[in-house]
């Protein structure tokens, strides 16, 4: 655990990636080809120590997002004006379609 998070190993990759990959139904392989600095190796064995320590290693992930909602504000909130010109471009964008 580093950062109050799990990383694999030597690397900058989460756990919370690949368990965010590998919940979405992704393959070992697949998760592998998007994260070029992993071995497979490390792939499967990240999965597997998730698969070991889901419950806490969700809970872990559940505590960060909380911690993140709590502490940093919206960009509505922070950013207005940025925020505004976001809904206009994708009002432009929709109706283009």
């Amino acid at each position: 655990m580093r950062n109050s998070g799990y990383y694999v190993t030597g690397t900058r990759v989460s756990l919370d990636s690949i368990a965010a990959c590998f919940n979405g139904g992704d393959a070992a392989e697949t998760i592998w080809q998007n994260f070029p600095s992993l071995s497979l190796e490390q792939v499967y064995g990240a999965i597997a120590f998730y698969l070991s320590n889901r419950e806490d290693v969700d809970r872990n992930i559940r505590e960060g997002e909380e911690l993140i909602h709590r502490t940093v504000p919206s960009l509505q909130e922070s950013r207005p004006e940025v925020y505004a010109r976001l809904l206009r471009a994708r009002d432009t964008s929709s109706r283009l379609r």
